[in-house]
């Protein structure tokens, strides 16, 4: 078994990143220029786990507002702010990955970064049912209102709005 570990994404990584994008959410495509602004915009919250020497998977997350969910495959043009929460956009696990508390330890390096930026939330949308995963790393489902509702409809039927409010 090769051990892995979590290092920034770089820009040389996006290629990697669009392709494993393409194969892990086929229904849920982005452009990968969506994702080249994303790492722009807040390098800290982009990074892949390394296995050996390949990329194995991706994360992204960014600063943002609670309860408003930023368009997918959409460009976001600037961070608000006022964040009050670091948006887990994606983490993605190769499937012949998972199992290895991968995933696990991005979401704690990402609420790492969160509080030492003075936000005291994380929040998501699980698809793909993954809702019982996101809820092992302490996020609870918000039930969604009207507007919730519709933005989540562009994630998939089972899209479900998520948060994990951080211990100070």
């Amino acid at each position: 078994m090769v051990n892995s570990h979590w290092r920034q994404a770089l820009p040389s990584d996006l290629p990697a990143i669009a392709v494993i994008a393409a194969r892990i959410h086929p229904e849920l495509p982005e452009r990968p220029e969506v994702l080249a602004e994303k790492l722009r915009l807040y390098p800290d919250g982009c990074r892949v786990p390394i296995a050996g020497d390949a990329i194995v998977g991706y994360g992204i997350a960014h600063p943002w507002k609670l309860h408003l969910i930023p368009p997918l495959d959409d460009f976001l043009h600037r961070l608000p702010d006022e964040a009050d929460c670091l948006h887990v956009h994606d983490v993605v696990v190769l499937p012949e990955f998972r199992g290895r508390q991968i995933a696990g330890a991005y979401v704690a390096d990402v609420a790492t970064l969160a509080r030492s930026a003075r936000i005291g939330s994380l929040a998501l949308v699980s698809v793909y049912g993954t809702r019982a995963m996101w809820e092992r790393f302490g996020f609870r489902a918000v039930a969604p209102d009207a507007t919730l509702r519709g933005k989540l409809a562009s994630y998939g039927e089972a899209a479900t709005y998520m948060v994990c409010t951080l211990p100070a």
